[in-house]
């Protein structure tokens, strides 16, 4: 399995951390391995946004953006 190393972590900022991993009975290893694992499946931005225009270009809706917004704003009154 790879390994990883990050330089020049402020000892504030470990403190935090190694707090957060002992509250969850983990090894600060443990805590921020499972931490990298959930940043990696979460989508960018830019991913997101791209997957929705794929998506929308496969699809043939005939809503607008504005007619979106519209029944969007519905759901407020």
């Amino acid at each position: 399995m790879p390994s990883l190393t990050i330089r020049d972590v402020s000892p504030k900022t470990h403190a935090k951390l190694a707090a957060r991993a002992a509250l969850k009975g983990q090894s600060l290893q443990e805590y921020l391995s499972a931490k990298l694992d959930e940043m990696a499946e979460r989508l960018e931005p830019d991913e997101w946004v791209d997957r929705v225009r794929r998506r929308k270009a496969t699809m043939k809706s005939s809503l607008t953006t504005e007619k979106i917004l519209e029944y969007k704003d519905m759901d407020r009154r």
